[in-house]
């Protein structure tokens, strides 16, 4: 089963910063974004230097849902992790998550999935992998792959305050109130009752360079630089094969580290933080 520890290794092996010249190349993508979608589905899928074909049926194998830019997730392995796939064009910018709240995991039941995500496979519940690429000037900078329970708060806490928004919303009188997976729809606003008000909430989260600064940082004057950072526990259920290959790389650094509980930062959760710099 494809997990992100095989998936770094294949990431270091074959590093593309002029990611959207190498893709255009063999005609598989026109945009920068659908160029490192394209390089994280061939990294879980070790189909970088593949063709086409062998790359669709590799990912029909490997991954039980492909998403659209609407809904969340961009992917998810069969068997194993949802991952959410964001391109931002500053080293420190903010992550865009639109109607979408940060979440810590994903699950079946969620409002903000497709039918088709839900039923793809059998599941209740996945972890979230955050994959935030860097681009320049349409080079490839870095890379931060970052699991969602460590980053995003549990996911109570947004759901309860998108839940007091729409209470609060419905509370105006003389306004006829539509249920929606948004914060809230208003119809009937005018005497004629022809206008209606959708109300969207515009979530993001700020970048993983700000949040954990206190452990690693960017380095601008760098060619391209990896970064992956997940719970100790998480890193200790992989196979052992994995986690070997991980610890004896040359290419690789593995560090533990301690970072602040996103539900209580008076707490500390062990990390691993692994990473890669090519000057």
């Amino acid at each position: 089963m494809a997990n992100i520890l095989d998936a770094i290794l294949n990431l270091v092996e074959n590093p593309k910063p002029m990611l959207q010249d190498f893709y255009k190349s063999s005609n598989r993508a026109n945009s920068m974004g659908e160029a490192l979608e394209k390089y994280i589905k061939d990294i879980f899928c070790n189909t970088v230097n593949s063709d086409e074909r062998e790359a669709i049926k590799k990912h029909s194998e490997v991954f039980s849902y492909l998403g659209n830019q609407n809904n969340p997730p961009d992917i998810m392995l069969k068997g194993g992790d949802a991952i959410e796939i964001k391109k931002i064009q500053s080293p420190t910018s903010a992550l865009a998550l639109n109607s979408s709240f940060p979440k810590a995991k994903l699950y079946s039941n969620s409002p903000m999935i497709t039918v088709d995500c839900r039923e793809c496979e059998k599941w209740n519940e996945k972890d979230l992998l955050y994959v935030v690429g860097h681009v320049k000037s349409k080079e490839l900078k870095y890379i931060w792959f970052i699991y969602g329970d460590i980053y995003a708060a549990k996911n109570s806490i947004y759901k309860n305050l998108k839940t007091k928004i729409s209470e609060g919303i419905t509370s105006i009188p003389n306004i006829e109130f539509t249920e929606t997976n948004e914060l809230g729809k208003l119809n009937r606003i005018d005497p004629l009752g022809i206008t209606y008000l959708r109300i969207r909430g515009m979530w993001g989260i700020e970048n993983p360079n700000k949040v954990f600064n206190y452990i690693c940082s960017y380095d601008k004057n760098k060619n391209f630089q990896i970064f992956l950072l997940l719970r100790k526990t998480k890193f200790e259920s992989f196979s052992d094969d994995s986690k070997n290959k991980i610890l004896k790389s040359k290419k690789l650094i593995v560090e533990d580290v301690e970072i602040k509980n996103p539900n209580n930062p008076a707490n500390l959760i062990d990390c691993k933080l692994i990473k890669n710099i090519v000057k």
